[in-house]
């Protein structure tokens, strides 16, 4: 004896019919004036014309609220590039290396708004051996810097190099810049550390890029290799 078996028409099978052939509402216009469908933004029923009217008002929407982003991004990334370059042009004006690393630190808390910045250095020539900037650093610290080969950011765990700043109490957030000669993925031993601190705990996390932080730690270690 044959059984026989049918299988229900689904959805699916709906949908390929109509989308491989595109002639059917051709045939058959009317059906598009009597369907109608829910509207997402009220109880009420919506014609087929109607509710495709509102999702292509919605797509556009997302588009402009796309484009809006791009700009706002553009212009963020304009505003820190400038930033970046009137902080370097600081650099190149100072005469006296000696005062170098001070107006350093005070250009990135103002143009870049970081609360505390701390910096040190070693491997200096005589007759910067004696500042403030040379003092303090152990060789822990030292082998530290050399083992970064991108910059450092999260909360603060106990860093040594916290007590280089003026309040270190006040350190939630630390980004850690290895100063050495070359690029900053380089194996040369790190002559300097620059640290950026924030009560902000997520000031400087984690999970931030870290690219911006690279370029300014190559910038720094440019400059201040006039005091090697």
């Amino acid at each position: 004896m044959t059984t026989s078996f049918t299988h229900p028409i689904t959805e699916d099978d709906i949908a390929n019919y109509l989308v491989n052939t595109p002639d059917f509402f051709e045939r058959h216009a009317e059906l598009l004036a009597t369907v109608v469908l829910a509207s997402p933004h009220s109880n009420r029923a919506v014609s087929l014309q109607e509710r495709q009217a509102q999702m292509l008002r919605e797509k556009i929407k997302n588009l402009e609220h796309r484009v809006m982003d791009m700009v706002r991004n553009g212009n963020d990334n304009l505003m820190i590039s400038d930033k970046l370059l009137g902080w370097a042009r600081s650099l190149f004006l100072v005469d006296d290396p000696q005062v170098l690393p001070g107006q350093m630190v005070a250009e990135i808390q103002a143009r870049f708004s970081v609360p505390q910045v701390g910096l040190r250095l070693w491997g200096v020539a005589a007759p910067f051996e004696q500042a403030d900037f040379s003092q303090g650093v152990s060789e822990d610290a030292k082998l530290f810097a050399s083992s970064l080969t991108e910059p450092f950011c999260g909360v603060n765990t106990g860093f040594e190099v916290v007590n280089w700043l003026a309040e270190p109490q006040a350190a939630m957030s630390l980004a850690i810049l290895p100063l050495r000669s070359g690029l900053l993925g380089s194996v040369a031993p790190a002559f300097g550390l620059l640290v950026l601190a924030s009560p902000d705990s997520q000031r400087f996390s984690s999970t931030m890029g870290t690219d911006f932080l690279a370029r300014l730690a190559e910038l720094a270690s440019a400059a201040l290799s006039r005091l090697r």
